[in-house]
């Protein structure tokens, strides 16, 4: 009996994804990738001088380095021509989280978690994952397509809160944040426009749970993901020029609602 469509475009997916690797690249990065022991490594390249500044890491995380000529990195480890290796790459699987509910119903830190609507930018989501992993939040959440994937570029600006803060994607956002309504959270979408500033939708929440709801720079959250929170909030500004990057409106957010009455305060470090 021929197998239905979907059954083999599923499986064809299945095996992509466990075919799937990442280059991670930086000393930092690398580093923080060798020393989790969650994290599935395959290859390491070190030049001479990375592998001296790394041995530590290169014991605990039990791998060893193919020594690589600093002349000859470039044409060895298949990294973009911009990326500042530092002589040091580490191919790896991507990390598995575990399921949506387990993470964010019970997981560590606050029940506080971001989601992410279509923001591409591995640079943004990487100081996203940052500054989630300061504040203390259990995830941050986004959709598995139109979102930036797990890269060396995302890892080397998370500066190592790739290992340690739960990096979701979704099939479905507006279904993840239905599932997440249905374990008690509250979500708010941040839009310059919305009446309802940061400080009161986190006060309408009060003690309960919370999402904070990003979108892309410029389109901002799309109606789907607008009509699903269950309000609109802004970050009120001072000046006439109203708009913050979208990591750093995050930052803010992640702060504010730590800070509120029954929240969790940032992380010491």
């Amino acid at each position: 009996m021929k197998k239905p469509a979907w059954v083999i475009d599923k499986e064809r997916a299945r095996r992509a994804a466990a075919a799937e690797t990442v280059w991670l690249f930086g000393l930092h990065a690398v580093r923080d990738a060798l020393m989790n022991p969650a994290r599935v490594k395959l290859r390491l390249v070190l030049t001479r001088n990375a592998a001296d500044k790394l041995a530590d890491a290169i014991a605990a995380g039990g791998l060893a380095p193919e020594i690589a000529d600093p002349r000859k990195f470039d044409s060895i480890v298949p990294l973009a021509p911009d990326s500042v290796h530092q002589g040091a790459a580490l191919e790896v699987k991507p990390l598995a989280w575990g399921k949506l509910e387990d993470v964010c119903l019970t997981g560590a830190g606050a029940p506080l978690v971001v989601l992410l609507d279509r923001v591409t930018d591995p640079h943004n989501v990487g100081a996203i994952l940052r500054s989630a992993e300061v504040f203390g939040a259990r995830a941050v959440i986004a959709p598995a397509r139109h979102s930036a994937p797990e890269t060396g570029a995302l890892a080397k600006t998370a500066s190592g809160a790739l290992e340690r803060q739960p990096y979701l994607r979704v099939g479905n956002l507006s279904e993840a944040m239905e599932a997440l309504r249905d374990m008690g959270y509250v979500l708010l979408g941040l839009a310059g426009e919305a009446d309802l500033t940061l400080d009161q939708g986190l006060a309408q929440a009060g003690t309960r749970p919370v999402g904070l709801v990003l979108g892309a720079e410029g389109p901002g959250l799309r109606e789907k993901t607008r009509e699903t929170c269950d309000a609109l909030v802004r970050i009120p500004f001072g000046g006439g020029f109203g708009s913050l990057n979208v990591s750093n409106a995050a930052a803010v957010a992640l702060y504010a609602a730590t800070a509120r009455p029954g929240g969790a305060g940032p992380k010491a470090g």
